[in-house]
């Protein structure tokens, strides 16, 4: 081991600079501005894990087209609550950016976030008839009340070309809500953390966290620079770690029970990203399908237009797979050396009761280039396949947890890790994940700082107006709500 540093303390550590660890420092300083943050990267920028938008399946998640929101039920129904408590997240966190805005504290909204139609699309009877059941029940409520569908393939043309030319005899269905958006959330990453760097934090890109240990009523921070190889520590009142695939190791190192029972599942990508200019200019919509049997709801196909550094583009996938590592830039070892005594019996339960999923992702494994253009095809028919270049997504690992019924469960979300005292957290899991970072946050606030929680709403209530209420239980509160982030954000 090489020579320590100097150890030093901070009130906040943040250990990976991602969507998450950005807002949730944005907030500290705006609640507590004297409060001293050291944020540690072991990437030389930020945002360049699983919040770059080609490493994200996701890039603006509101549940106005993703069907696993909302499956139907046993009994022929669709219920919109979870639908519902992710497009509420959603307007949070678009509160969040509009305030930043509005303060100078990030740069024109068009660098991180555009207005983008959100569509389904779906084929066959039975999915038609899933969709329109969809939209009967979501459709109803404030929060859905601009959704429109279709089942006239010349509508869908309009709403989206691609989809529809070419496309032969058989049912199809689209519903439609226009005011979707994009959103660039390694951009958006970057900005915020450039705000903590003016704000006085202190900043350590290439840093690896190694380890947390306890001290005391806090924690010491173990690092490693990794151009230097120096290895020092830093003491912290309260630990975040939005390491991404990365938190569950460290969490598993802090030693804190409520980490026990959690495992991992790691799942990889594909995209195909369109490289004609002419096809990108032709789409101007997020178009999510149904996924296939047994495929993990980050895996739903989408053709999807996304706005990366400014620039317009086109992506189709993601074609999933599998790969030990936790994290693009991980190790193979990184799944077997998460396994303890305490997640084993779970892992195997969920390896047992989760045999479609290991089908299904051999299936994606040994899926040729031919077949994932076919695959293409079926949302955009006269797709050429050389116009298309197959690129690695990013890795998502999925939550595994103890579940007194089954044994284990593979969680299909995020879970926010707390220890009893409040002094660490960690957050593990993948979707909605990027799309939900602000109203996450406001949450981990309240369970690991209660005392001074109370003393902060005001400040949180100017940042996001609607806190403590429902957009959905109050119409002229929506309206306002969405109007004013239309404006402030540029989305009108």
């Amino acid at each position: 081991m090489s020579s320590q540093a100097p150890a030093k303390n901070y009130d906040i550590v943040l250990v990976g600079a991602g969507i998450m660890s950005a807002t949730l420092g944005t907030f500290i300083k705006q609640l507590e501005p004297t409060w001293s943050i050291g944020l540690f990267e072991n990437l030389d920028q930020a945002g360049l894990e699983s919040s770059d938008p080609w490493n994200n399946a996701g890039t603006g998640h509101a549940a106005l087209c993703e069907l696993n929101y909302s499956p139907m039920g046993a009994d022929g129904k669709v219920d919109p609550a979870k639908a519902l408590s992710i497009n509420e997240q959603f307007h949070i966190s678009r509160q969040f950016y509009a305030h930043m805005v509005q303060q100078g504290l990030v740069g024109s909204p068009k660098t991180f976030i555009n207005a983008l139609p959100h569509m389904s699309f779906v084929l066959g009877d039975d999915h038609a008839n899933y969709l329109r059941t969809r939209y009967e029940s979501l459709s109803a409520q404030p929060l859905f009340s601009t959704m429109e569908y279709s089942e006239d393939l010349a509508k869908i043309g309009e709403w989206t070309p691609l989809v529809a030319e070419g496309r032969g005899a058989g049912r199809v269905a689209a519903s439609r809500v226009e005011g979707g958006t994009d959103v660039d959330f390694g951009s958006l990453t970057r900005q915020l953390t450039a705000y903590l760097g003016t704000t006085g934090a202190d900043l350590h890109f290439g840093h690896r966290v190694t380890r947390l240990e306890r001290s005391g009523t806090g924690w010491t921070v173990g690092v490693k620079n990794r151009a230097t190889k120096q290895d020092f520590t830093v003491n912290a009142k309260f630990v975040f770690v939005g390491a991404g695939g990365g938190a569950l190791h460290l969490l598993q190192n802090s030693g804190i029970s409520e980490a026990k029972g959690f495992g991992g599942f790691p799942v990889s990508g594909q995209f195909l990203r369109c490289t004609d200019e002419n096809v990108i200019a032709r789409h101007h919509a997020k178009v999510y399908g149904q996924a296939s049997v047994g495929a993990p709801p980050m895996s739903v196909p989408h053709l999807d237009t996304r706005f990366v550094d400014g620039k317009r583009s086109l992506m189709f996938g993601p074609y999933a797979g599998f790969s030990t590592n936790f994290l693009k830039t991980g190790s193979i070892m990184d799944l077997p050396l998460s396994i303890r005594t305490h997640n084993l019996f779970p892992m195997l339960n969920v390896a047992k009761d989760n045999l479609s999923l290991v089908s299904y992702l051999v299936s994606e494994v040994l899926k040729t280039r031919g077949k994932k253009d076919d695959s293409l095809k079926d949302y955009y028919p006269e797709a050429i396949g050389d116009q298309w270049e197959l690129i690695t997504a990013g890795q998502r690992v999925q939550v595994i947890k103890k579940d007194p019924a089954k044994g284990g469960i593979l969680q299909f979300g995020t879970e926010v890790v707390t220890s009893a005292d409040g002094s660490i957290a960690g957050l593990l899991g993948a979707s909605p994940g990027a799309s939900t970072a602000a109203p996450i946050m406001i949450g981990l606030l309240k369970r690991c700082f209660p005392t001074q929680f109370g003393g902060w709403e005001k400040k949180i209530e100017e940042i996001v107006p609607s806190h403590g209420q429902k957009l959905n239980d109050n119409v002229q509160l929506l309206e306002e709500i969405t109007n004013h982030t239309n404006k402030v954000l540029e989305l009108a």
